[in-house]
């Protein structure tokens, strides 16, 4: 594989050298320049960045293309106030925005393409908004805003937008074609082109990617595979535009989780026979699973399919000018999403083999256990019990935003009506399997030699599996959201201008879940082996089975949002705003299905609300930019819903509060030859009236560092060739509310270097170059955490280097 991507490189080298060097024009920088710079995320119109008295960072595509992200989580990394957890792989990353906690996912900011969500609730269970978005050339900018006005032009928002926006053609027919290699098996291929078929009146974009590699931990399978394609068409008239787009993602990705570690206070070593960077449980040799069901029938399942969205989306945009400074803006999406996921998720840490053998009580020495492929008695010192969980989701949301917008001399009116109807169903069946703890972990049966093959209870496992299908869930949850917003710009003066805006939700939840009995399979007549029963197995003792009785539950929201800012500009590159915001998330997935299946709920269902106050200062100019913003919020009732290993869930409500500052800044010095990116946030996040007693009062909020910054040099050595360096800290978190295991600071820095040669750009980028070994959070689903000693924690990617080749025409 490698060997091919170097030749079809090279091939395309050639192919465009002599018109490239023809060409040769000198390399961008690495930032745009923000004094003229427009957003559009957070406000009512498009606005200069200057003039927004908004929190928003901004990346243009030319920003991403230099940056060369590999995942979604690794660019939103460079957006101060989002500390990020990139650990996960390409999906499945968790975001928390200005210091708010979470069971994880995106669950307090929305992810939004072209200004509609991916998917309305961007935490569902197992689907997180980034299994659905991917970042590639067909994307035209980022605009990431926090807190502020994010509440009243979103649901469930109030940490912020995330927002990407795609290409349109325009009349210059244009494209970019991107071939990428890897250290680990990476063959992808990017394309993006647009243009007009009709000159000034009907433009067209077409883009997407494929890609395949073998992941930077070693799986022995294809970790990724798979790809999107995504297209609009424009038509521009007199008074407006209308657009159409249509967007596919068929995409399988491994996720990662919590390996062991060995951790002494701020020391973490790898634990004996796994590899802190490239190791993983999620194996070849521990893949499949095919078990009979209790209710009848198999379930079979493949891990390498990973996490595997099918992503169907058709929307349209259209604009009018209704006269006398009126304009109507509809934009409408319907989006459908099939997706299996699979993954291996830690039933604990390791054990030694004769205490993992008495836990299932088998006294003394009296255990063996054997190989599952080669049936061979094998002695391992630790052995390992893995979550083989499986869920299958089937989603959908139909959304409409209908706006209408007034403009006057000193600023504008924009009202509209927010329509979202989503709908997700899920089934979930989890197994537990057992394992050597290693890296490359080797699938085992254990038996009890004091009793014979033909006694009960003989072994403790089938095929390696030692709970077959303990826990099975059908449930689904339905929201129908109805909100009308509206929000006003006016300009007192020339530079001090107001924003004030309001939201009005009237949204309403329902679902269902159905019940499950437990059963065996000692009389169903199968065997284990073709001669024994299950009665020889204990793995089959607790199955669990669906039942025929449904719970039927609904939720209703009734809730207003708002904000109210200034902004000064104090010259045309000087400026400072305030703002204060009043927003709220609704419950999450898991809380809902808490509170309507447990007969008496200790905490009464609310939504979490928010209060923030942000303080700002802005300068922008062809040689800086600068922003630094101090920011306070509280937070009431605070659900975490972390889904534990066993199948229950953390049921913990809280208050919290933070204050902080996020920095942002870039310099462009000695003519252009030195580049200096920079974010940073600095905060001190604390529970407040957590139910688990007075003790937790003013302990830090979980996961949550309190220093966290990026730091990015680059040296444009010609016009053409372009180093940089990035380097990354994270600092030291607590894993729980307890604050007893620490999560220790850690730093990781990058590296690359490119060459523009007319056309065509060669870049070799890499990640983590000095194989840090980073841990971004311990073991959520083990429940009380331990400490120092053995533990179990997720940490960061290990070296890897891309080498690309870019083609513009």
């Amino acid at each position: 594989m490698k060997k091919r991507s170097i030749f079809l490189m090279a091939a395309t080298a050639t192919l465009y050298f002599n018109n490239a060097y023809a060409q040769e024009t000198p390399q961008d920088s690495i930032k745009t320049s923000s004094i003229d710079q427009i957003v559009i995320t957070g406000n009512s119109g498009p606005k200069k960045k200057i003039e927004s008295s908004t929190a928003i960072s901004t990346f243009t595509a030319k920003e991403i293309q230099k940056q060369n992200p590999i995942s979604a989580a690794a660019l939103l990394q460079r957006v101060p106030g989002f500390a990020v957890e990139t650990s996960g792989g390409e999906v499945g990353n968790n975001l928390f925005a200005r210091g708010i906690p979470s069971a994880g996912a995106y669950e307090f900011v929305q992810v939004q393409e072209d200004g509609l969500p991916v998917f309305e609730d961007g935490a569902l269970q197992f689907a997180n908004a980034d299994n659905f978005f991917r970042v590639d050339n067909s994307v035209s900018r980022l605009e990431a805003l926090r807190g502020g006005s994010g509440s009243i032009y979103a649901n469930n928002s109030p940490g912020g937008l995330i927002n990407f926006i795609t290409k349109e053609g325009s009349n210059d027919f244009k494209g970019t074609a991107k071939l990428e290699t890897s250290t680990y098996g990476l063959m992808r291929t990017d394309m993006n082109v647009g243009g007009a078929l009709v000159q000034d009146k009907l433009f067209f974009n077409v883009g997407g990617f494929y890609r395949t590699d073998n992941g930077i931990r070693k799986t022995g399978f294809r970790a990724n595979n798979g790809g999107q394609i995504r297209m609009n068409l424009k038509y521009v008239f007199d008074k407006g535009y209308a657009k159409v787009y249509y967007k596919k993602l068929d995409d399988r990705n491994t996720f990662f989780l919590p390996i062991p570690l060995t951790q002494n206070g701020n020391d973490l070593k790898e634990f004996s026979g796994f590899d802190a960077n490239y190791g993983t449980y999620s194996y070849r040799a521990i893949s499949q699973l095919n078990i009979p069901q209790a209710g009848g029938g198999f379930f079979s399942r493949n891990l390498e399919d990973g996490i595997h969205p099918k992503v169907d989306v058709l929307g349209a945009e259209f604009k009018y000018d209704l006269g006398n400074n009126f304009s109507v803006l509809n934009k409408t999406r319907y989006t459908n999403i099939n997706m299996n996921y699979t993954g291996i998720f830690p039933a604990g840490g390791p054990a030694t083999a004769a205490k993992f053998a008495s836990d299932n009580g088998i006294t003394g020495n009296s255990y063996q256990y054997f190989a599952v492929g080669s049936g061979a008695a094998v002695n391992p010192a630790f052995v390992q019990e893995l979550g083989f969980w499986a869920i299958d989701k089937q989603m959908n949301n139909f959304v409409n935003d209908l706006q209408f917008n007034y403009k006057f001399d000193k600023g504008n009116v924009t009202a509209g009506f927010y329509k979202s109807n989503w709908k997700s169903h899920q089934y979930w069946n989890w197994s537990n399997i057992l394992t050597t703890a290693s890296d490359r972990p080797m699938l085992l049966n254990l038996v009890d030699t004091s009793l014979s093959p033909n006694s009960v209870g003989y072994s403790k496992t089938y095929n390696g599996v030692t709970d077959m299908s303990f826990l099975l869930r059908d449930s689904q949850v339905q929201g129908s959201l109805n909100d009308l917003y509206a929000n006003l710009d006016y300009n007192i003066t020339d530079n001090l201008s107001v924003n004030a805006g309001l939201r009005y939700s009237r949204d309403f939840y329902k679902g269902y879940s159905v019940n499950t009995t437990t059963a065996n399979l000692n009389n169903s007549g199968l065997t284990t082996d073709g001669t024994h029963s299950f009665a020889t197995t204990t793995a089959d003792d607790n199955m669990s089975v669906l039942g025929n009785k449904y719970n039927y539950w609904s939720y209703d929201i009734d809730k207003v949002s708002y904000t109210l800012a200034t902004n000064y500009k104090i010259n045309k590159e000087n400026a400072v705003y305030a703002r204060f915001s009043h927003g709220f998330r609704s419950p999450n997935e898991e809380a809902y299905y808490n509170y309507f299946t447990t007969t008496n709920p200790d905490q009464p269902l609310k939504p979490v609300l928010t209060n923030q106050v942000e303080l700002g200062y802005k300068y922008y100019s062809r040689t800086f930019d600068v922003a630094v913003i101090p920011f306070y919020s509280t937070l009431k009732n605070l659900s975490f819903t972390d889904v534990f290993s066993n199948g229950t869930s953390e049921n913990t409500f809280a208050n919290t509060k933070n204050y902080g500052v996020e920095l942002e800044g870039y310099a462009r010095l000695f003519n252009n030859m030195l580049e200096l990116t920079f974010n940073g946030t600095i905060q001190n996040p604390k529970y407040s009236g957590l139910e688990e007693g007075s003790l937790l009062e003013g302990n830090v909020v979980r996961r949550m560092p309190k220093l966290y910054f990026n730091i990015s040099p680059a040296v444009n050595i010609t016009k053409q060739w372009r180093t940089y360096v990035s380097y990354n800290y994270y600092g030291k978190r607590f894993q729980d509310q307890l604050n007893v295991q620490t999560l220790p600071s850690f730093s990781e820095f990058g590296a690359g270097t490119s060459y523009q040669l007319g056309k065509i750009r060669f870049a070799v980028d890499g990640t983590n170059i000095f194989n840090t070994i980073g841990i971004t959070e311990g073991d959520p689903r083990a429940g009380s955490p331990t400490g120092d000693g053995t533990i179990m924690a997720r940490p960061i990617m290990g070296a890897a280097v891309r080498a690309s080749i870019t083609l513009d025409f």
